[in-house]
């Protein structure tokens, strides 16, 4: 007997590739995680989108809101009209 003379069994390999995902699915979170790399690094090159968003700020200076000291429900709105009436 030869080996082109003898039947091959489809069942051997399709059990193997039943288990698999398919290969488009790696390719798709291939090119996911390569957005998200070049995302990421687009944002930390341009930094914060406005002031007082890094986190990390140590100037002492709370922005309004934040319950810093501003009574509590007043929400910051005469914070510097002191004398005003």
């Amino acid at each position: 007997m030869t080996a082109e003379s003898r039947p091959k069994s489809p069942e051997a390999g399709a059990s193997a590739r039943a288990l698999a995902p398919p290969p488009v699915l790696y390719g798709f979170l291939l090119l996911l995680a390569l957005m998200f790399a070049v995302s990421y690094a687009v944002g930390s090159v341009a930094g914060p989108v406005a002031p007082g968003m890094s986190g990390s700020s140590d100037t002492g200076v709370e922005a309004p809101g934040n319950g810093g000291g501003d009574g509590g429900g007043s929400g910051g709105q005469d914070m510097d009209m002191g004398g005003m009436g």
